[in-house]
């Protein structure tokens, strides 16, 4: 059975959105007045008791979090665009594996898989080949596959590419706006 709250519809969309950033204000106050090692083992170990990933520290609830942000901003542009010709996402938040990949619709005979994340520039092209390579290989059934990925995380110089049949989209995590970018 499909959990609700990981179908993504222009519907369902804003009750989401809101139930999984209620908390996000709270998130960081364990490392208040914490500095050097304090600071670094807080984030690295102390375990969270609020906001939508207790029990990790502030480390991991941090790259859940923003690449669940890819994931709402992205998907509420694809779906307002009518990028593609599907009305409802599942998806995958945090580090879920249910469905083999983070984004998944199927309507009308057609299958789009797709992946993303939120990381620094550095981290990006071995991000980028990882998500491709995942895509290439096990997405082979899919009609469309596609990436999500935060704005920011390629430098002027980069270009979003990959396999040609692969389509990229940059999201902006402040404005919701997102870039589409061809190979």
């Amino acid at each position: 059975m499909i959990d609700r709250n990981r179908v993504l519809t222009l519907e369902s969309l804003p009750g989401i959105e809101r139930d999984r950033t209620s908390e996000l204000d709270q998130v960081g106050r364990s490392i208040e007045g914490k500095r050097g090692i304090e600071l670094l083992t807080s984030l690295k170990r102390e375990r969270l008791d609020h906001g939508p990933y207790k029990g990790v520290t502030l480390f991991e609830a941090a790259n859940r979090i923003m690449s669940d942000l890819v994931i709402l901003k992205g998907i509420r542009w694809l779906l307002e665009n009518k990028t593609f010709p599907f009305d409802a996402y599942t998806v995958e938040f945090g580090n879920e594996n249910r469905n083999g990949f983070d984004i998944r619709a199927e309507q009308d005979g057609r299958t789009l898989v797709g992946e993303a994340f939120n990381v620094a520039p550095s981290f990006y092209p071995v991000k980028r080949r990882h998500a491709a390579r995942k895509l290439e290989k096990d997405g082979g059934e899919a009609d469309l596959r596609i990436i999500l990925v935060n704005n920011d995380a390629r430098t002027k110089s980069m270009k979003l590419k990959g396999a040609c049949d692969i389509q990229y989209f940059a999201v902006d995590m402040v404005s919701g706006v997102v870039e589409p970018c061809g190979p």
